[in-house]
C-alpha cells in the first residue's frame, strides 16, 4: 500500500502514531512531501530524527522540500535503483529514502512523477538570524531539463504527480502568512510547474509546502492528513 502526507519539519510523532494504528508493514510505502527535517542540523539531531522514521516498518519515501539539505550535499548518501527510479539512501538507514527530481517510479502499479524544491518565504528572517537555509533549495535548470526529458521520454502522461509545491494557479491564498511581502516572493518554481501542469496528462497531483489540507480538482494539499493510494481508484477520503 502507498501512503502520502506532508511537511513532518523534523517531528516524527504523527507519522510514527499512524504507522502504527494502521500496522503498516514492510511491504508498505509512505510518501512524505518534503520538508522531512532528518537533513536540516547535520548532526546529532539529524540521526536521532532518522532512527526514529526508521523505527517504524514501511519504507519512506522522501520529496525534496525547501527547508531541508539536498542528500547530494552529504557524503553518506550514495544512489541506488529502487521501483523503476533513482533514489539517494544512507547506509545506516535504507528504508529512509530520497527521491531523485525528475525520475518516475512504479508504486503499486502506479507511475509517480517527482518534482521536489520550492522557495522560502522566510528566506530573509532565516539569514538574518542563522536558521537553516540553502541556496539550491529550488530546482536548477538541469533538474529543470531532466524533469522535461523524462516528461518526453514518457510521453507526457502519468499517474501520479509529487511535488513540494505546487501549480501557480493552485497556490492556496488563504495560506499565505501575513507577515510577508508577497511582492519578494520568488515563485518561478510554481510558475514553471503551471507550464508543465497544463500540458501533462495526469490523475492526481500531491503536494505539501503550504501547511494545508484540502483539494482542489486533482491537486491534494496535505499536511496533517494521510491519504492511501487506493482511494486514487476507488474515490474514498483521508484517513
Amino acid at each position: 500500500m502507498i501512503y502520502y502526507t506532508g511537511d513532518i519539519h523534523g517531528d516524527p510523532y504523527e507519522v510514527i502514531q499512524f504507522c502504527d494504528s494502521k500496522k503498516l508493514t514492510e511491504q508498505d510505502t509512505l510518501v512524505l512531501l518534503g520538508d522531512v527535517g532528518a537533513n536540516y542540523y547535520r548532526n546529532r539531531r539529524d540521526t536521532e530524527m532518522k532512527k526514529v522514521l526508521t523505527a517504524v516498518k514501511p519504507t519512506m519515501l522522501c520529496i525534496h522540500g525547501n527547508h531541508e539539505i539536498r542528500p547530494t550535499s552529504i557524503p553518506s548518501y550514495r544512489t541506488k535503483q529502487w521501483n523503476g527510479g533513482t533514489v539517494w539512501v544512507e547506509e545506516a538507514f535504507p528504508r529512509l529514502l530520497f527521491a531523485m527530481d525528475g525520475e518516475i517510479f512504479d508504486l503499486e502499479g502506479l507511475r509517480h512523477l517527482v518534482i521536489g524544491g520550492a522557495y522560502s518565504v522566510d528566506k530573509f528572517y532565516r539569514l538574518a538570524r542563522g536558521y537553516g537555509w540553502w541556496p539550491d533549495e529550488q530546482p536548477s535548470q538541469e533538474i529543470k531539463d531532466k524533469v522535461i526529458q523524462t516528461l518526453d521520454a514518457c510521453g507526457w502522461q502519468v499517474d501520479t504527480v509529487l511535488s513540494h509545491t505546487c501549480p501557480y494557479p493552485y497556490e492556496p491564498r488563504e495560506a499565505f502568512l501575513p507577515m510577508i511581502d508577497q511582492s519578494t516572493v520568488d515563485d518561478s518554481t510554481e510558475k514553471w510547474l503551471e507550464e508543465i501542469e497544463r500540458k501533462l496528462k495526469y490523475d492526481h497531483w500531491f503536494c505539501g509546502h503550504w501547511h494545508i489540507d484540502k483539494h482542489i480538482d486533482r491537486m491534494h494539499f496535505l499536511f496533517h492528513s494521510v491519504e492511501a493510494a487506493p482511494q486514487l481508484l476507488t474515490g474514498g477520503g483521508a484517513l
